[in-house]
């Protein structure tokens, strides 16, 4: 079974890298840590924002219209 890069997959990519960057360039440079933390923090939240409502997980509206199967969840598997 072949796995294929999906959009969601390279946005966690995104997020993770853009953070790791930010601690890389606080690292290695004069800029501050928290400076360069913040800046590539906001870069990761834009990436959040964009993959949740501009590129949302729903096909079409009227995903947003179908109910939820309200099934009790099975005491066994808490345990």
């Amino acid at each position: 079974m072949d796995y294929t890069l999906q959009y969601y997959d390279l946005v966690l990519v995104a997020i993770i890298g853009s953070i790791a960057l930010g601690g890389a360039i606080g690292a290695l440079t004069p800029i501050a840590m928290p400076f360069a933390i913040v800046l590539l923090g906001a870069v990761a939240i834009a990436f959040m924002g964009h993959a949740m409502f501009v590129n949302g997980p729903v096909d079409d509206f009227e995903d947003l219209t179908q109910e939820v199967d309200e099934n009790p969840i099975n005491p066994g598997l808490l345990d």
